[in-house]
């Protein structure tokens, strides 16, 4: 399968989150999120806007989930269809939360700055993990795909790192950009 297909099944399991999403009940957000909104506030203090530490470990964080994506991928593909459903789900399901306590335009200055950036990252690295760990699988049963491995895995690679390349900038907006438009 081309790697364009493998973008549009990103995009496909990315919609189904945000559906998934949408179509969660307000209330289940105080159940899943009470014990940790204690955490999330102690590491925001620590890690507050238009701080080079913020913008590393945004970086750091982005790339370590896309790469452990991609190693684990061929586990029945499984870690990075997890990634993109739960990140579409959580993106909807907080977008709803944000529009009904602020505005959309909170939710799209929040948003956009460095969504424009960290988005496609995540649907490029993703679909390069979902292209790998399909073809590590074909290659474990097909023994005339084994010689397919090594170049799909260059390939693969190759798309990676654009999507790290994206989330630099990505990491930079929303540290530096992003937290002025919401004041």
């Amino acid at each position: 399968m081309s790697y364009k297909r493998w973008i549009f099944v990103a995009i496909g399991l990315f919609g189904i989150g945000i559906a998934s999403g949408l179509a969660t009940p307000p209330a289940i957000i105080t159940e899943l999120f009470s014990e940790d909104l204690a955490a999330i506030r102690a590491l925001a203090a620590i890690l507050g806007p238009f701080q080079i530490t913020t913008a590393i470990f945004i970086f750091l964080k982005n790339v370590s989930a896309l790469l452990l994506s991609f190693v684990f991928s061929p586990i029945l593909c499984l870690v990075p269809i997890l990634a993109l459903t739960a990140n579409g789900w959580l993106i909807s399901f907080i977008s709803v939360y944000v529009v009904q306590e602020e505005s959309l335009g909170f939710l799209l200055a929040g948003l956009l700055p460095h969504g424009i950036f960290e988005l496609p990252a995540l649907i490029i690295g993703e679909a390069a993990a979902l292209s790998f760990g399909a073809l590590t699988i074909v290659a474990l049963v097909s023994k005339e795909k084994k010689d397919l491995l090594l170049p799909g895995l260059k390939q693969n690679l190759r798309y990676l790192l654009v999507a790290c390349a994206l989330l630099l900038p990505a990491a930079i907006i929303e540290t530096y950009i992003t937290p002025l438009f919401l004041s």
